[in-house]
């Protein structure tokens, strides 16, 4: 049979999501999911660890009790799904295996499974209990009912998992559940992934060094047997991609896009690690390559091709970094276009487009520097859309600033400071804590300070010191936040923001300093590099 690509789970519009919008799942219907579940590759042999091979998803050995070979195939393509973060065809591949053998205890795990995702600090848990229900109505008899121990483990730790208490915590014992599970299964490769993905969410989406280091070691001894998992290599890829390991990991991102070519997101994450070493040509194959699989399952949803989205994010700053202006123009402009217009397949109630649009906007904004054309004036109606509009606020007074224009910017200013305030009364409400938000909070006060200082700039450009008094305290903010992967968490840096400022008033060694600081966090960054070069040609003429 031939193989149809396979589906791809839009998060959001087309890929991760981000800590502004929120962005929301999008499924596969059925009646495709149909279709693609029955084109594998492999033969399937119930209770063995042979290992199987599904066509541009990889291959895993991951032994079930099951009887129907058809079920194991099945199962094991909604496995590989999950390993790539494809989430909802995923859930409609356990399912299916469900529908073919209803005793299979691990497809109802899996479809559980599905509905908790841990590097984007999100789940569902009223869906994965639903899930778990369709199998026994409680965790113990879910146990009791599962036909193997080793079964009755994979249970007990997705049981913990969505189990009661705050998030943390369950995400705490459900890692140490999977510990104990791959203590007692050594030779499970499947155990030793999924408790190297548990480690990657005990952060709650927030970088933690040291432990995301032990799980990239895990994925990669995964690697090292099995160079055609997609687990391994993606989970390898996450616990290295900031620019002090990245290139640790540049084997793993070279392998995951021949591993998974009919996975959007495991083409969009090989650019995890280029982005991080400033391999543009690189960061634009890779995510070229995920919207091209993208729009081919939804042109066969009859769907038009989609301009929004994590993917077409990182699209547009590879552009923007490899000097393709026009190209990022085109396709920022269309994705203003999706969100003013939303077609009737991609509504936007929860404002995914908006705030795609917004961030798209923002970086070519402050990345061309564009501060008096056209865009610089674009004004969408944000109704009560609160994130992207802080953002937008943000970037229309810092355009404004940079060209003169005081009122506008006194105005952004203004409504800035409004939104802040909502926001961070909004957070503090909440019953958790979340790190998240202490990282947003962060990210908020800099760019506070960063407007502070292009209106005081504006208004006395020949007296500097106010403004890098106050953009110094932006850097010490900025340098206390987890790095986070992807074009600029905060998105005019710091302290590539300060250099400017000071190149632009002959401190030339104090802005070599700044550039190279900016450099360390954003490797290969345009302006930043230009910035140092520009810096060191004013020492080497003997300028202050």
């Amino acid at each position: 049979m031939k193989l149809l690509p396979i589906a791809v789970q839009l998060q959001g519009v087309n890929g991760t999501p981000n800590r502004e919008t929120g962005n929301p799942m999008t499924r596969l219907t059925t009646a495709l999911a149909s279709i693609l579940l029955v084109s594998t590759v492999g033969a399937a042999r119930a209770q063995t660890s042979q290992p199987i091979t599904i066509r541009g998803l990889g291959t895993i050995s991951f032994p079930t009790s099951t009887h129907s070979a058809a079920a194991e195939s099945t199962f094991v393509r909604g496995v590989l799904l999950l390993h790539v973060f494809q989430y909802g065809d995923a859930a409609e591949a356990f399912r299916a295996a469900e529908r073919l053998d209803p005793t299979m205890a691990l497809a109802y795990w899996g479809e559980a499974m599905t509905h908790d995702h841990p590097v984007w600090d999100q789940e569902d848990v009223a869906a994965a209990r639903a899930a778990l229900a369709k199998y026994a109505p409680t965790a113990a008899a879910r146990e009791a009912k599962a036909p193997t121990p080793r079964e009755r483990l994979y249970l007990h730790a997705v049981d913990i998992l969505f189990g009661g208490g705050p998030k943390a915590q369950r995400d705490t014992l459900y890692s140490r559940a999977m510990k104990t599970l791959l203590a007692t299964y050594s030779t499970d490769d499947e155990a030793r992934a999924f408790y190297a993905l548990s480690l990657l969410g005990l952060s709650q989406g927030v970088r933690d060094v040291p432990t995301y280091l032990h799980a990239a070691a895990i994925a990669e001894s995964v690697f090292a047997r099995n160079p055609h998992h997609p687990g391994a290599a993606h989970y390898w890829i996450h616990g290295m991609d900031d620019p002090a390991h990245a290139a640790q990991a540049l084997p793993a991102a070279r392998a995951l896009s021949a591993i998974a070519p009919n996975a959007a997101h495991a083409q969009h994450m090989t650019s995890h690690i280029f982005m991080a070493l400033g391999m543009w040509k690189d960061v634009v194959r890779a995510n070229e390559n995920a919207m091209r699989v993208v729009d081919s399952m939804r042109a066969l949803r009859a769907q038009p091709p989609t301009f929004c989205g994590h993917y077409n994010l990182w699209l547009e700053y590879g552009y923007l970094q490899r000097g393709r202006t026009d190209d990022a123009r085109t396709l920022m402009e269309k994705c203003e276009l999706q969100a003013v217009r939303p077609t009737a397949d991609a509504q936007d109630p929860d404002n995914t487009l908006l705030g795609s649009a917004v961030q798209m906007w923002t970086r070519y904004i402050l990345d061309t520097r564009d501060w008096s054309g056209d865009q610089a004036h674009w004004t969408p109606d944000f109704g009560s859309a609160r994130y992207p509009r802080i953002t937008w606020e943000f970037t229309r007074g810092f355009a404004a600033a940079r060209r003169g224009d005081v009122q506008t910017a006194r105005d952004a200013q203004r409504g800035f400071q409004r939104l802040r305030t909502q926001l961070m009364a909004a957070i503090a409400a909440k019953r958790e804590p979340d790190p998240n938000d202490a990282e947003y909070r962060k990210r908020l006060d800099v760019l506070g300070l960063e407007l502070d200082a292009a209106l005081q700039l504006a208004d006395t450009p020949a007296d500097s010191d106010s403004a890098v008094a106050l953009l110094r305290r932006a850097t010490q903010i900025e340098d206390s936040m987890a790095f986070a992967f992807g074009p600029p968490y905060v998105d005019e840096p710091a302290h590539e923001m300060l250099g400017d400022v000071l190149l632009r008033h002959g401190r030339f060694t104090e802005a070599a300093l700044e550039f190279q600081a900016a450099l360390e966090r954003a490797p290969g960054r345009v302006s930043a590099t230009r910035g140092l070069e520009r810096a060191r040609a004013g020492t080497a003429h003997g300028t202050p």
